[in-house]
């Protein structure tokens, strides 16, 4: 009986480890063949194709921050590794390529702002918490902790391909800046202000006592319900059009980087977990129902609330 139990009680673990482990091989895969693909025609370092290298080094650097996490069993570093990593391979890239020019210095600029200002945003968050609570169930299981921290890697590697397709591209011809790369600074901007604005009201919105248990509905937060997320992915839009004229060929799977924002944002882990996280707060409450009726989820409404 107790041999029959044990066995029924460990099955699913094992199942569970081995899903676990098909996900970060599938998540490796997906990252080779985004680097196979935006790397034809890209420059090389060591006989090696550069964006391949900005691709590895963006899963070894999770790598090497989750082994003193998960001895520690802390997810502390966890947001600002994937900052770092954005910059810290962009600033890789801008240094390796051959025949940079200013629109890789531009594509760059972009991606650096970006990820400082989220890096220190929500490495001061979980400072001021202490923990993140996402983490509760896995940072005590290694294999399901080293998966989070691959797909962070994935995350990464996905969302900057665009910006770091364009850089190492390598060529001599290089593209002048053009109209549609204004176009893309300007909804860069655009976004990334949207973005900025939102975290910020909502922060101020936190920090008030008498708001306790309260949702925001002010600001940004009166004409969208998440309108931090519509500035994530339009300033991803903004950098795919920015590196749009120089790609060619198989470097256009460069144009994954804004659809996997979306997608990511929209599909998975962000507006469907913070939509169902509010509904289980506030959910039948007259106000809340009333803002969700009234706010569009992602697009801002134009008119006056």
């Amino acid at each position: 009986m107790t041999n029959e139990t044990t066995a029924n009680d460990t099955e699913p673990a094992g199942s569970k480890n081995r899903a676990t482990a098909i996900t970060i091989v599938i998540a490796l895969l997906i990252g080779g063949v985004v680097a196979l693909a935006g790397s034809q025609g890209g420059a090389e370092l060591a006989g090696f194709p550069l964006y391949a290298w900005a691709v590895a080094a963006a899963f070894l650097i999770q790598v090497l921050v989750y082994l003193p996490s998960a001895a520690a069993k802390t997810e502390r570093f966890f947001d600002l590794t994937g900052s770092a990593t954005f910059i810290a391979v962009t600033i890789g890239l801008l240094i390796a390529t051959p025949a940079i020019d200013a629109r890789s210095w531009i594509l760059g600029a972009m991606v650096i702002l970006w990820a400082v200002r989220l890096g220190s945003f929500l490495f001061a968050r979980i400072h001021r918490s202490g923990a993140d609570d996402r983490f509760d169930d896995i940072k005590g299981n290694k294999l399901r902790f080293l998966r989070v921290w691959v797909m962070q890697g994935l995350w990464v590697s996905l969302t900057a391909a665009a910006a770091w397709i364009a850089i190492a591209g390598g060529t001599d011809d290089r593209e002048p800046i053009g109209w549609l790369a204004i176009v893309g600074i300007v909804i860069w901007v655009a976004g990334f202000l949207i973005e900025v604005t939102a975290d910020l009201q909502k922060n101020a919105f936190k920090a008030d006592p008498a708001n306790k248990g309260r949702f925001i509905r002010t600001g940004l937060w009166s004409r969208s319900r998440h309108p931090n997320y519509f500035g994530e992915i339009l300033l991803w839009i903004g950098v795919a059009i920015v590196a749009a004229p120089v790609l060619v060929g198989w470097q256009w799977i460069a144009l994954i980087s804004p659809i996997f924002v979306t997608l990511l944002l929209t599909r998975v882990s962000g507006v469907p977990l913070l939509e169902a996280k509010a509904d289980k707060k506030w959910g039948g409450q007259a106000d809340y129902e009333d803002y969700k009726r009234r706010t569009p989820v992602l697009l801002p409404k134009l008119t006056r609330p």
